[in-house]
């Protein structure tokens, strides 16, 4: 029997309140939310700031991660996020946690949602 792994995790108010400008670090050092749903979950709704790496892409792209940074990852409920989660822990990243219930505990919990086409370079990485 294998031993279970405990994914690291953070509630969406925590999230909230540490990638909050108002609030957080300096913005090159605060935590970095990574959205892994697909491009046209995306545009339904999103979080404002955060980088946008669909699970389709995740395996090829994961390398434009920064590791020495914080991230959180998202997806609309957390089965997508928890998987992105492990995959970066297994792979050398650090600081990951998952954003558990992912848009769904986000927006149960009241927090600021962005509607509507996105707007050019949203959800594009930090250079």
């Amino acid at each position: 029997m294998q031993p279970s792994t405990t994914i690291p995790s953070i509630t969406p108010a925590e999230a909230a309140a540490a990638t909050d400008p108002k609030t957080a670090a300096d913005p090159a050092t605060r935590p970095l939310i990574v959205d892994v749903r697909e491009a046209d979950e995306f545009a339904t709704e999103r979080i404002e700031g955060v980088v946008l790496l669909p699970i389709s892409q995740f395996a090829a792209r994961h390398g434009e991660l920064p590791k020495d940074r914080s991230l959180l990852m998202l997806c609309a409920a957390g089965s997508r996020s928890t998987s992105a989660t492990m995959y970066l822990l297994q792979n050398g990243w650090t600081d990951v946690r998952n954003v558990t219930n992912g848009m769904n505990g986000w927006r149960q919990a009241g927090l600021p949602i962005r509607t509507g086409t996105p707007d050019p370079g949203e959800g594009d990485l930090p250079a």
